[in-house]
């Protein structure tokens, strides 16, 4: 993982969007461990705080969890919310086509939405 550190998006946030991919991509698997805060913020050249408010956020959006002295570890949620994901567009997907809209239309609102994000 590199940081850009002149870039528009914070360091934290690099390093929160870098291993949310690499969980909901599955690179990293359920139980896998994350390394330290202070080993991470070395390699990274940041501030411990930083390296701990990303872990902060990852585990507060339930895709890893802290086992104190055990370190910080990909959680079982990570694939709960992945399934929750899926079933909210199969019930968008039906709703759209009881609707009448197209695929296209459909496709074309989640793009908007997502843009919003």
């Amino acid at each position: 993982m590199k940081i850009d550190h002149h870039g528009d998006t914070p360091p934290y946030e690099q390093v929160r969007v870098h291993y949310a991919h690499a969980i909901s991509n599955r690179e990293l698997p359920v139980g896998a461990k994350l390394p330290t805060v202070r080993a991470l913020a070395k390699d990274l050249g940041l501030a411990v705080n930083t390296v701990a408010r990303a872990y902060r956020e990852l585990e507060e959006a339930g895709l890893v969890e802290t086992r104190g002295r055990a370190g910080t570890v990909v959680s079982a949620n990570g694939d709960n919310n992945r399934e929750r994901v899926r079933a909210a567009a199969a019930q968008y997907a039906s709703m759209s086509a009881d609707l009448g809209l197209s695929s296209q239309e459909a496709l074309e609102i989640v793009r908007a939405a997502l843009r919003g994000f």
